[in-house]
């Protein structure tokens, strides 16, 4: 794979997920940890933890993506910011103690959470009922905080804006669709920034790293995604607010499904 190549493959990618973002209230990760480990694989970079670089550099690009999101989204009167005050701190320090478990783990191992923890949520959503129900409102505040630090764990852990999460939990707990989805990318800048910092201070000791890495970010990576996913996190906005509920759970599912699903067959073939 040629150097032209690489910024053709990994702009489709940043496309991609500026409209997913929008249109899903996730931070694009889903697409773009799959797309970073392609590219960089297929570019000859075998570090041994280049899936701590892809998940690292996904959660670089998911501060703006998020950012871009939540605006348009509370433009329109989407963003619950009572859910996003209540948990956002637990959910900055999961994000912080998810990095710290990447850290520690070998790449296929992280392939391996990535993929099983993907492939059941894209489950859910594609099979759970929307009469199914935790309850009609939402948790009182010590199970919001194991929510939230929940939440923040595993979403940097897999280098996602925490919409592969909150998205399902909030319409379990009766928030309507559209407003789990304009909440979501909030919850994604609480992820996103703590973690990426902390991605950045560590991974200074991998050898093979693609050039321009800085701990675990690649940083023109970062960059390249960050201009083109901005073009299109308004349009996936304007979808999100034009789709049925019952068609944007369908998208949802099926495009979680398609990756995670991708990564588990990679981790499993070892």
């Amino acid at each position: 794979m040629d150097l032209l190549t690489l910024f053709a493959v990994i702009a489709a990618a940043g496309a991609v997920a500026g409209l997913i973002s929008g249109l899903l209230g996730v931070g694009g990760g889903i697409i773009l940890v799959p797309a970073f480990y392609y590219v960089f694989s297929g570019l000859g970079y075998q570090p041994e933890q280049l899936m701590q670089i892809c998940v690292a550099t996904s959660t670089g690009t998911i501060i703006v993506t998020s950012l871009r999101s939540v605006t348009s989204h509370h433009k329109r009167g989407a963003v619950s910011m009572e859910l996003i005050r209540g948990w956002g701190p637990f959910i900055a320090v999961g994000s912080v103690l998810g990095v710290l478990a990447a850290a520690s783990l070998r790449s296929q191992e992280l392939q391996l959470v990535f993929g099983c923890i993907g492939v059941s949520l894209g489950l859910y959503m594609l099979l759970g009922k929307r009469s199914w129900r935790i309850s009609d409102t939402l948790p009182g505040r010590a199970l919001s905080a194991l929510y939230g630090g929940i939440i923040g764990f595993f979403s940097a852990l897999m280098g996602i804006g925490g919409g592969s999460f909150t998205v399902p939990l909030l319409t379990a707990y009766n928030v309507p669709p559209h407003r789990a989805v304009g909440t979501s990318p909030g919850f994604g800048l609480l992820i996103s920034i703590p973690g990426f910092i902390a991605f950045l201070l560590t991974g200074w000791g991998i050898a093979g790293k693609p050039p321009g890495t800085v701990g675990y970010v690649n940083l023109p990576a970062v960059a390249l995604i960050m201009v083109t996913s901005l073009l299109m996190v308004p349009v996936g906005v304007k979808l999100a607010h034009s789709l049925s509920p019952a068609r944007l759970r369908l998208v949802f599912a099926l495009t979680v499904l398609l990756l995670a699903g991708n990564m588990l067959r990679k981790a499993l073939m070892g």
